[in-house]
Formats: C-alpha cells, structure tokens, sequence
C-alpha cells in the first residue's frame, strides 16, 4: 500500500469514527453491548413512506421526557413556602423562562398562557442537549428531524393563535407591510410568506447545526491521535478535547434559551402583528 492510500484510508477512519458517533443509529451501545433496537417496515400515510422504527435518537427522547416528568413531579409534589435545593433551581429557571421570556414577548396575559408551551421547550431541548456529555447516551438535539418538528410546532402555535386571536382576514393581512401598492400586493405577500418559513427554518438549522458541530470537534481532536499515532499529541488533543467539551455546557444553556425565546418572538409577531 502506498503512503498516498494509507493517508486515505487514515481520513476515511477518522471520519467514519466522527460519523459513528453523531448520527442516528438502530443501536444503543450500552457500555460495549450493543442493543439492537426494535426495526419495522414503512407504512404508508398519504402516500409517504413513513419509517416507525425505534431508533437510538428516539430512545433518548423518551429518556429526555421522562427524566423531566419524574424530576417536576418528585420536585414539586410536597408545596413549600420557601423551596429548596432543586426545586428551588427548576422554580427560578420557570420564573426566567415565564417573566424573562414569555411575557417580554407575548405581553402579561398571552405570556402567562405559552409559559407552558416554551418552558417545556426550554427543559427539554436543555436536557436533550446536556444528555450527549454523558456517554451511555447521545444527542437527540442533533437529528435535524426533532428540531424540525418543534420549530412547526412553533410555526402552527403561532398560525393557529394568530387566526383565533385576530381572524384569518386580518391575520394574514398583518403579514404584508401597509402601503404597498395594490399591483404589488401579491408579491409581497409571497415574499412574506416565504420570509415567515425562513424564520422557522433558520430554528430548525440553528439548535441543530450548534449541537452537532461541537460534538464533531470533539471527536476530531481526539482523532488526531489516530491521524499522529504519538504519544506525544495525547495531552493535546484530549486538552482541547476537554475545552470544546466545556463549551458545549455553555453552548447547550445558550441554544436551549435561543430557541426558546425566538418561539416566543415569532408566536407574539402573530398573536400581536401591530407590536
């Protein structure tokens, strides 16, 4: 084998080995044992191929949620005057999530009704996001296909809401700017429309690009023992290792409270289109 093919097959390890570790699988390895997790054949729904296979991603999302059911409801079974130790925590965090971030965008009555909505946002993509630190599990955060279906569901609270609250004339009205010329109304409005679902898919890629790069640069720098085979680039790159890891705590707070408080933006730009 010549030095040209050993480098290539040296990049093709590497990235099948980052590969491996951030994207989806039908496998959970459970410190060395691999659990094969139940696969079904696609069934048909309008026409669509639609796979219901149990994955490694969709696994963590049932860990996600009821990690959070059982932590609100053990935290919060006993009513106390003053809370405490975690409680006191997930109570301060509600508080943020409700006066910080619901309210400052969607005014004191709307904001007190999405609370909810955007406090279970922010707990479970936190939680999602802080999972792939762990090593028995991975990011669910990172599959394009669940940031995608919660920023629809931002998109359809926003619709829905916003054509309850105002009516679907007035609603959809909102959406091109006053004064625009009749011959130009048309346009305008398919611009507008095309501008609402970038918004909305801009939330999908943001949470999802974020999550996945940094888990990518982690394991690339410890690559680069494989790529140098030394002893030698060892503190190096487990040193930088550790601080992209470190970062991603700060990176995973960060993309939970962005998303969070972009929903709330977006809902209130439709419940309240003259804000």
């Amino acid at each position: 084998m010549t030095l040209t093919e050993t480098e290539h097959g040296q990049k093709e390890d590497i990235g099948s080995y980052i590969i491996h570790h951030v994207q989806n699988s039908s496998e959970w390895n459970v410190f060395g044992l691999k659990v094969h997790l139940p696969q079904f054949e696609p069934i048909q729904i309008f026409g669509i191929n639609v796979d219901l296979s149990i994955t490694n991603h969709v696994v963590m999302i049932w860990i996600a949620a009821l990690f959070l059911v059982l932590l609100f409801g053990l935290s919060f079974s006993k009513r106390r005057l003053v809370p405490k130790g975690i409680t006191a925590l997930l109570e301060m965090l509600l508080l943020f999530v409700r006066d910080e971030i619901a309210i400052a965008n969607l005014g004191a009555k709307d904001g007190r009704k999405f609370t909810p909505l955007l406090a279970t946002f922010f707990f479970f993509i936190l939680t999602c996001n802080l999972m792939g630190m762990i090593p028995l599990f991975t990011t669910p955060t990172g599959n394009i296909n669940l940031t995608a279906a919660m920023a629809i569901v931002t998109f359809l609270t926003g619709q829905v809401m916003g054509i309850l609250n105002n009516g679907p004339v007035k609603h959809f009205k909102a959406l091109v700017p006053s004064g625009v010329p009749v011959l130009l109304l048309p346009l305008m409005f398919v611009i507008e429309i095309m501008g609402l679902l970038a918004k909305h898919f801009a939330l999908i890629v943001r949470l999802f690009a974020n999550m996945i790069a940094g888990h990518i640069v982690f394991f690339a720098f410890l690559g680069l023992i494989m790529i140098f085979k030394s002893f030698w680039i060892s503190p190096l790159s487990v040193g930088f290792g550790v601080f992209v890891d470190l970062l991603e705590i700060l990176v995973s707070f960060i993309q939970a409270y962005v998303f969070t408080i972009l929903s709330a933006l977006f809902i209130g730009m439709s419940v309240h289109p003259e804000h």
